[in-house]
């Protein structure tokens, strides 16, 4: 039975890392003839305390780390021209891949950070897949505003501290200027640009993992169903349900606890990447908000951020 290899490139965050480990793992599960390498590549500092797999089917390869002078690149470029830096590092790492392993190669899961890689790709004459670890929701907003700047000259600056509200399909209601992410509306940091770039790049793929499930986000998948959008995998939900420490049981255990003695459809979850937190202010007026529909409320504030 031959095997058939695929190169997973992960963007260097535990979130983004540890769910596309479990969708290498349930792909070489479902089907054995699949092995699954994941490139690791290492930020200047470090975003993860390092990974391990349970499945013979799965591999890790470390790159070596590069150093990028951020100098005087805007901050939302730095990391797309950071990832972009390892392209001769994952192409030399692929052919060490096919030149020691007698499988075949059958294609690239890059990261939505990582569409750079899609280059690679098409240099060893393999199919790109994207791997999407937030919502379909968002992609569409993603890919909605990227059409709208191409084609009808938007300029998304200008939504920050807007009133305005922007109609997106994949979204049953219209979205405030203000809820727009702040990389994307930070003309200083050039986020915008970044993020438009990588969108542009979805468009080539011959498909699109994301990290979700029709029954959560119907309306978001329908509405990404167009001719104009590689076809899209809702993949989800991936759970990386393994436990750490024992203190991080019984903290689970406790919420999960709390959860099951309140009655259904009464709790709001809140939930964000490795990176993200939201300000003391707007926690509180989250609070405050659920408070006046809900009589109980758990709040999980982030350790690492001073002012969450």
């Amino acid at each position: 039975m031959e095997q058939t290899e695929l190169v997973f490139i992960p963007f260097p965050t535990i979130g983004h890392l540890s769910s596309a480990l479990e969708i290498a793992k349930l792909l070489t599960q479902r089907n054995p003839r699949f092995s699954v390498t994941i490139f690791i590549i290492k930020f200047p500092f470090e975003t993860i305390d390092g990974m391990d797999t349970d499945s013979d089917s799965v591999r890790f390869v470390t790159l070596p780390r590069v150093e990028v002078s951020s100098g005087a690149t805007p901050s939302g470029l730095f990391l797309s021209e950071f990832l972009k830096a390892h392209i001769p590092l994952v192409r030399d790492a692929v052919h060490e891949l096919t030149r020691s392993n007698p499988v075949r190669l059958a294609g690239f899961v890059v990261d939505m950070f990582c569409t750079h890689m899609i280059d690679v790709a098409d240099e060893f004459g393999v199919p790109s897949y994207l791997f999407f670890p937030p919502s379909a929701a968002f992609l569409g907003f993603l890919l909605h505003l990227q059409f709208l700047h191409d084609y009808e000259g938007l300029d998304i600056n200008e939504f920050k501290d807007s009133d305005a509200e922007l109609e997106v399909p994949s979204f049953a209601n219209s979205v405030p200027g203000k809820a727009f992410p702040s990389l994307m509306i930070d003309k200083e940091s050039r986020g915008a640009e970044m993020l438009l770039h990588h969108t542009r790049r979805f468009r080539h793929v011959k498909g699109i993992l994301i990290n979700t499930f029709i029954e959560l986000e119907s309306h978001a998948i329908q509405s990404l169903s167009g001719s104009t959008v590689p076809v899209v995998y809702p993949v989800g939900p991936i759970l990386n349900t393994r436990r750490g420490s024992d203190g991080g049981q019984q903290d689970a255990s406790a919420i999960m606890s709390w959860l099951d003695d309140q009655p259904p459809s009464s709790v709001v979850f809140l939930c964000f990447g490795s990176m993200g937190s939201f300000g003391a202010d707007q926690n509180q007026g989250d609070i405050t908000c659920v408070r006046a529909q809900w009589a109980s409320l758990l709040v999980v504030p982030s350790p690492t951020s001073p002012k969450g």
